[in-house]
């Protein structure tokens, strides 16, 4: 239990150290020698010290908090985000305050965030108005957007995945597996996940000589996904015969509505295929074939960018992020001559 009253002076008393020792020793990423250490931790516990983060902050002009807004939840690839997010940035010394939006548009909560004199702030499925991004750089907090990007050049960075490769490369799957009807099923179609992911599916059917066969909208949700593929196989001479879509819950949900619904067999009648490779991508009643988001790179890309102004105190040019990711080949798609 921490004592009321307990002072860092009355620790490097007893510790027989000095009271920036003390300071140090409980400042993430300071430097101070292992002996040092055990002395200030062992006379912290015998007195029931605690140090006093806010006090700190007032000294430093640091208060080591990081905003998190995060929206999206309901997809099944964010709370692993969310998870690694929070880890990453307690493993180095780092307090998140955590915001949940339900809108792709972040501001009213960016705005609450910077009453809190926070440090640093990430963006998740979620983005910012140009005029707010202007002001978070003029107070000198940085802000970084996972798995988003700005439309315009803003004193934001960004990390995300090869979305355009990852939508090519499904593209040239389905079309080197024999599939000649290929449906594409759309997430948020003002997102820029989804606008990079299509672009570079249609770029990859182009280039195999293959129009788009039929398009569905399910905003990343997975009773719109399902609601979508019902419409688009909803005549029976004229169905897709593969489908990509924009994220692996959706893919879920057309793979349930497949089978459920209409009665169809994946991938002996229809090839699915995904975005994310998220764990229920692997589970036996999908074995999904996807295009994985590189969670962990990701994660430690959004970090470092954010640690760096942070630590520098400069304004440097917005980055821009690209982490490459990859195939993962299961068994929702077979080759259509084998069928």
């Amino acid at each position: 239990m921490t004592r009321v009253g307990v002072t860092s002076i009355d620790v490097a008393t007893l510790a027989g150290v000095s009271q920036s020792a003390v300071s140090r020793t409980f400042t993430a990423g300071a430097s101070v020698g292992d002996a040092t250490r055990r002395k200030v931790l062992a006379a912290a516990r015998q007195l029931g010290y605690a140090p006093n983060a806010h006090a700190r902050s007032l000294i430093t002009g640091r208060s080591r908090i990081i905003g998190l807004v995060v929206s999206n939840l309901d997809n099944l690839f964010y709370p692993a985000v969310l998870q690694q997010l929070s880890q990453g940035l307690q493993t180095d010394g780092y307090h998140v305050l955590l915001f949940v939006s339900d809108q792709e548009d972040g501001d009213d909560l960016v705005r609450e965030l910077l009453q809190y004199r926070v440090d640093g702030i990430i963006l998740g499925a979620t983005t910012l108005s140009s005029a707010l991004a202007r002001r978070c750089a003029e107070a000198n907090i940085p802000v970084v957007l996972f798995n988003r990007v700005m439309a315009d050049a803003t004193p934001v960075h960004s990390v995300r995945s090869d979305n355009h490769f990852g939508g090519r490369t499904l593209a040239r799957l389905l079309a080197e597996q024999g599939h000649r009807r290929i449906a594409y099923l759309a997430g948020r179609e003002d997102a820029s996940t989804n606008l990079e992911r299509e672009r570079g599916f249609l770029e990859g059917l182009a280039e195999a000589g293959l129009p788009l066969f039929a398009r569905g909208v399910g905003d990343y949700d997975m009773a719109r996904a399902r609601e979508a593929t019902l419409k688009m196989f909803a005549d029976p001479a004229h169905r897709p015969d593969a489908v990509c879509a924009a994220s692996d819950q959706m893919a879920i949900a057309v793979i349930d509505a497949l089978r459920y619904d209409l009665s169809l067999a994946v991938p002996d009648d229809v090839s699915v295929v995904g975005f994310d490779n998220v764990p229920q991508a692997q589970w036996p009643a999908y074995q999904l074939t996807t295009y994985e988001q590189p969670l962990a790179p990701m994660v430690e890309s959004t970090i470092g960018l954010l640690k760096v102004q942070m630590q520098t105190g400069e304004v440097f040019q917005s980055r821009n992020v690209v982490v490459p990711g990859r195939l993962c080949l299961r068994q929702s798609t077979a080759p259509r001559r084998a069928r």
